[in-house]
């Protein structure tokens, strides 16, 4: 038999062993005096990987603050290894969603913090709020066995919903930029009804909460009786649409010889930021570009982008394959404006 020694664990299929990280606001201020993290200063969705000698560090962004309290200008500070942060692609979403109080500020920080736990030292609504969006692939059974009640509800054959119901979501408040969800546990009858319906968790609508179960009062079974059931009703995050965005005509230089409009002869590769996406956030970013003789796009760079530097890197990256047709000594000082919407299948450059 050959030896396997030196060899990497394999993987279990069921998925024993995985880790959950969660990142959460520690510390804000503007202009050096400390601000509130109130509960509407948003928590980054939670991850699943597999552990190994990486170390999560806290990663900090600069920002502004509108006068109704929203995050803008979003940036990440310290940049020391490079742009990407390992399972830290909601930070940035996450504080784009946020709201602060006590109106407009400048020159603020705020700093999230990593902790790595097993699934059995988790907190349960940590685990829930994972299945709700789950970024990092399937939740295991060990942590599913932590939140699922005791009961027989999940046994072989399960039991086949005849009527299920809703509840209204266009009469509820929603929140934009946030996924918000109920979980529900209940028992159901010897006659197919739910009984002890209650509330498991929720992140916090409470008309959606109650609303949810009501919703579940109404369901109707194909046999019983069953206890330990659950159900979770999700609303998607409504469209947190971007600040009003400045005409590119502002950032044009008067010696720029770029004409407008002009047509692209290689189309862009127009991609929404998908971590945003997520969220159902909006945004723009005006870039600035030179175009070479025969055609090809450079020296580019992002003029203004909001709510956060994202849309700006993701602009630059949809122009770098892009052409546009020869010329005799090529174009400078290009300015386009990219708006990053969702009434459209994908972001247009206007």
């Amino acid at each position: 038999m050959a030896s396997q020694q030196g060899l990497a664990p394999a993987i279990q299929p069921n998925g024993l062993g995985r880790v959950l990280v969660t990142w959460s606001p520690t510390e804000a201020q503007c202009g050096g005096a400390p601000i509130a993290l109130g509960p509407l200063v948003r928590r980054p969705l939670n991850n699943l990987f597999w552990p190994t000698q990486f170390k999560f560090k806290p990663v900090t962004f600069r920002f502004t603050i509108d006068a109704s309290g929203r995050p803008l200008s979003i940036e990440r500070i310290e940049r020391i290894d490079s742009d990407f942060v390992s399972f830290g692609d909601d930070l940035a979403p996450a504080l784009a969603a946020s709201q602060f109080a006590g109106g407009a500020k400048a020159s603020c920080q705020i700093t999230y913090t990593p902790k790595t736990m097993s699934l059995a030292e988790a907190p349960v609504g940590d685990l829930i709020s994972y299945t709700i969006s789950p970024i990092g692939g399937a939740l295991p059974n060990e942590g599913w066995a932590r939140i699922k009640p005791a009961g027989d509800c999940a046994k072989a054959p399960t039991v086949a919903p005849l009527l299920s119901a809703f509840p209204n979501y266009a009469q509820i408040a929603g929140t934009p930029g946030i996924h918000e969800w109920t979980l529900i546990g209940y028992d159901i009858d010897r006659q197919g009804k739910p009984t002890n319906v209650h509330i498991i968790g929720s992140n916090g609508n409470a008309a959606l909460a109650k609303a949810s179960a009501k919703a579940m009062q109404r369901w109707k079974f194909a046999d019983g009786p069953r206890t330990g059931c659950i159900y979770a009703y999700r609303r998607p995050p409504l469209t947190l649409a971007a600040p009003p965005a400045p005409e590119e005509a502002a950032f044009r230089s008067a010696d720029a010889t770029c004409e407008e409009p002009h047509q692209w002869t290689q189309p862009l590769s127009l991609q929404f930021p998908e971590n945003y996406r997520r969220r159902m956030i909006e945004g723009w970013a005006i870039v600035r570009y030179d175009v070479a003789p025969w055609g090809a796009v450079g020296n580019l760079k992002v003029l203004a982008s909001q709510p956060s530097e994202d849309f700006g890197k993701q602009a630059i990256f949809m122009l770098q394959g892009a052409t546009l047709p020869k010329s005799s000594r090529g174009l400078t000082g290009c300015v386009d404006r990219v708006r990053y919407v969702f009434e459209h299948n994908a972001p247009p450059v206007e």
